[in-house]
C-alpha cells in the first residue's frame, strides 16, 4: 500500500514501517538471493535491533557508523537506529588509511558496525578505537576482541518503540559526500528532507503498482540508493532487491531472476549496458521502467528501444537538498534532458559569482531557499565553516549551473561551476563537450575539465582526458577532427591525455578536481605544438 505521510507526525520510518507491516505483513521486503525478509518480519526483527543496540547503550542523538556491503542487514540496522532516535552514518566500503580514519573519527560514533571482510581494514587504521564499541555482522572469523555479533543484538527481547520525542525535522543519518570535488563533507538529513523528495518526487516518477518489485544495484552508503530504492520501496510498500554491486555482464540475468520491474542506475551505469554487445533477447526482460542519471539525450530513445522499458525523466538532487527540480509538472513534450522545474517547497534563483540574479536564458548557479522547515540539510556535521560558506544569506549555493528558458520557465543544467571552463573567449559546458566526444565510435570514455591558462590570466585551457575502446588506434588528430566536424570549433580541446581508466568514486562521478592537479605531463597532446589546423 502507498503511503501519502501528509501529517508531518508520519514521516518518521519507524512509524512507516510499522504502518506497512500492517498492511502488508506476509509481502516480501527485502530480497536477495539467500533470502526474503516480510514487512512483518522487518518490524519484529528492527524492534529486536533496537533492543540489543539499546543494551549497547545507544540512544537519541547517538551516530552508529555502517561500514557494510550491500546487505538486508544494513537497512534493518539503520530502521532499528532511527527507532532509538539515533542517526545512522554508512562509510563508503572503497574508503581505506586515512581516507577511512577521518570518515569514522568525522563521524564520531558511539558504535560502530562492520563485517569479517571489512573489519580488518578498520583495525589498520585505528578506527575502531574512535567508539565505544564494535559489532561485526559475520562469525566465519575471530573479530577485535570485545566485539559483539549481530545475532547477539537479537536476544535482548523487543522494544516496543516510542515516538513522542521523535520529530520529523530531527536528523536521520549523516551521508558523507562523494568527494568530487575534494574533501568529504558529512550532510545532516532529517527524516523530511528523504520524505518529501520520496513522496513529492521519486514515488511519483514511478507510479509503482503493488506487484512492482525493485532492483538496487548501487551501494547503500549513496543517497540516491534510498531515495528511489529502499526508502521509496518501504513507502510505496513494495519489494526491493538488494545486489551486492553492480555487474554489466549479469544485469539483465539478475534482472530475469528476481522479476524485477523497477532500478536505479548513474549514468556511467547505463553507459556500460548500452555499450555491451547487444543480443537479441535484449528486450525480452521484465523491467518496466528506469530512473539513470544523468542519462544522455543521445542514447535515450535508443536505451528504450533496445532494452524495451521506459526511462523515467530524471531531474536535479543532491545529498544537501533531495530533491531540487523535476519534470512531473512540465508539459508532456520538455525535453529528456531539461531539469524541469523546483517544487512547491523550494524556491530557485539563478546567479552570477556575485550573487545577482542572471537574465533569463543565460547560465547562473542554482540557488535554493526552502519555503518549509526541514526540506534541505540540516548543515555538514562538526563543520560550521563549511555550512556558512555553503550560503549567501539564507541562499543554499548548489555548485550547479543552468539557464532557464524565458518562456517555458523550464531549467536546463550547463554544468558543475567547478567544472565550467572560460575558454577561447566562451564559457564552455565540459558536459556538453564530453556529449560530442562520446560518439566518437572508438571512445569508450572521456572526461573534459579546465586547467588554467599559463598565457591569459582570465582563462582556461580546454583539456580532454581519454579512453580509447580495446584495439583502437584513434589519434588525438583524428578526435580533434571529429569534434570539429560535429560541434562549434572552440569544442576543440588544447591539450588531450590517453589515459587507461578515468578516477571515479564508487558512485560512478568523475572526480576532475585529480585530473586538473596532474596537470600536463610530457605525453600530454597539444594542440598549438601539433599542426592540426581547426576550422572556424
Amino acid at each position: 500500500m502507498k503511503l501519502t505521510l501528509e501529517n508531518p507526525e508520519d514521516r518518521l520510518f519507524g512509524k512507516i514501517l510499522r504502518q506497512q507491516a500492517a498492511n502488508c505483513p506476509a509481502k516480501p521486503f527485502l530480497v536477495t538471493d539467500d533470502i526474503s525478509i516480510s514487512y512483518a518480519a522487518a518490524e519484529e526483527i528492527t524492534n529486536q535491533l533496537a533492543a540489543g543496540l539499546a543494551a549497547q547503550g545507544i540512544s537519541a542523538g547517538d551516530r552508529v557508523v555502517l561500514f557494510l556491503s550491500n546487505r538486508p542487514e544494513m537497512v534493518l540496522l539503520t530502521l532499528a537506529i532511527n527507532k532509538l532516535s539515533a542517526v545512522w552514518v554508512p562509510i563508503n566500503t572503497d574508503y581505506k588509511g586515512e581516507w577511512l580514519r577521518q570518515a569514522v573519527s568525522g563521524s564520531r560514533p558511539a558504535l560502530v558496525i562492520s563485517e569479517s571482510a571489512l573489519a580488518g581494514r578498520l583495525a589498520e587504521t585505528g578506527a575502531t578505537s574512535l567508539a565505544t564499541g564494535l559489532v561485526l555482522l559475520d562469525d566465519d572469523t575471530d573479530g577485535p576482541e570485545g566485539a559483539v555479533r549481530y545475532e547477539t543484538l537479537l536476544q535482548h527481547g523487543t522494544l516496543n518503540p516510542d515516538y513522542s520525542n521523535q520529530d520529523y525535522g530531527d536528523t536521520c543519518a549523516i551521508m558523507w559526500t562523494s568527494g568530487t570535488t575534494g574533501k568529504s563533507k558529512g550532510v545532516m538529513q532529517s527524516y523530511n528532507a528523504w520524505i518529501r523528495a520520496i513522496v513529492g518526487g521519486a514515488s511519483r516518477q514511478y507510479d509503482s503498482a503493488e506487484d512492482d518489485i525493485c532492483y538496487c544495484p548501487l551501494p547503500l552508503y549513496n543517497s540516491g540508493a534510498w531515495i528511489t530504492c529502499v526508502y521509496r520501496s518501504l513507502i510505496d510498500g513494495i519489494t526491493l532487491v538488494i545486489e551486492d554491486k553492480f555487474s554489466v555482464s549479469r544485469f539483465w540475468e539478475r534482472i530475469t531472476r528476481f522479476g524485477a520491474t523497477q532500478t536505479f542506475c548513474v549514468g556511467a551505469m547505463g553507459s556500460f549496458l548500452m555499450n555491451a554487445a547487444e543480443r537479441q533477447t535484449d528486450g525480452e526482460n521484465t523491467l518496466r521502467k528506469a530512473l539513470i542519471v544523468p542519462m544522455a539525450p543521445d542514447i535515450w530513445q535508443p536505451f528504450e528501444k533496445r532494452f524495451n522499458l521506459k526511462l523515467i525523466e530524471s531531474g536535479l538532487g543532491m545529498s544537501e537538498c533531495l530533491m531540487i527540480m523535476n519534470q512531473l509538472d512540465c508539459p508532456a513534450d520538455t525535453p529528456t534532458y531539461a531539469l524541469g522545474k523546483p517544487p512547491a517547497d523550494i524556491d530557485v534563483q539563478l546567479c552570477d559569482d556575485s550573487g545577482n540574479k542572471v537574465t533569463p536564458g543565460e547560465p547562473g548557479e542554482i540557488c535554493i531557499r526552502p519555503k518549509r522547515p526541514h526540506v534541505i540539510f540540516s548543515g555538514y556535521f562538526d563543520n560550521p565553516e563549511a555550512t556558512a560558506a555553503s550560503f549567501r544569506g539564507d541562499w543554499f549555493l548548489t555548485g550547479d549551473m543552468a539557464r532557464q528558458d524565458p518562456d517555458s520557465g523550464i531549467y536546463y543544467f550547463t554544468d558543475r561551476k567547478k567544472d565550467a571552463v572560460r575558454y577561447a573567449g566562451r564559457n564552455i559546458s565540459t558536459l556538453e563537450v564530453e556529449s560530442i566526444v562520446r560518439r566518437h565510435p572508438e571512445i569508450a570514455d572521456v572526461a573534459a575539465f579546465g586547467i588554467p591558462s599559463k598565457e591569459v590570466d582570465s582563462e582556461d585551457e580546454l583539456k580532454l582526458a581519454v579512453v580509447l575502446k580495446p584495439g583502437s588506434g584513434a589519434t588525438a588528430e583524428q578526435i580533434c577532427q571529429f569534434i570539429n566536424d560535429n560541434a562549434p570549433y572552440f569544442f576543440v580541446p588544447r591539450f588531450m591525455d590517453f589515459v587507461d581508466a578515468l578516477p571515479y568514486t564508487p558512485t560512478q562521478k568523475v572526480q576532475k578536481f585529480q585530473l586538473r592537479e596532474q596537470g600536463n605531463s610530457p605525453d600530454t597532446w597539444d594542440l598549438k605544438q601539433s599542426g592540426f589546423v581547426v576550422q572556424r
